[in-house]
């Protein structure tokens, strides 16, 4: 399965860039942090944008719940 770029994660509508991130996670990446760093993506800047939708990272499940 082809891996979804995230270059435009600022403007993504919210939904599906924790969509694509998730799948992502379960698919692709190891970690958020690998995730991230492979897609150049500031994982802080990442976490805030998601935050004002109430989704926050667990990483237990490596998932945006």
């Amino acid at each position: 399965m082809p891996i979804i770029p995230l270059k435009h994660y600022a403007t993504m509508d919210p939904y599906i860039l924790v969509s694509a991130i998730n799948m992502q996670l379960r698919d692709e990446y190891s970690s958020l942090e690998e995730l991230c760093q492979s897609q150049e993506i500031p994982i802080d800047e990442l976490k805030a944008r998601l935050k004002k939708k109430e989704f926050t990272y667990d990483e237990k499940t490596r998932q945006f719940k």
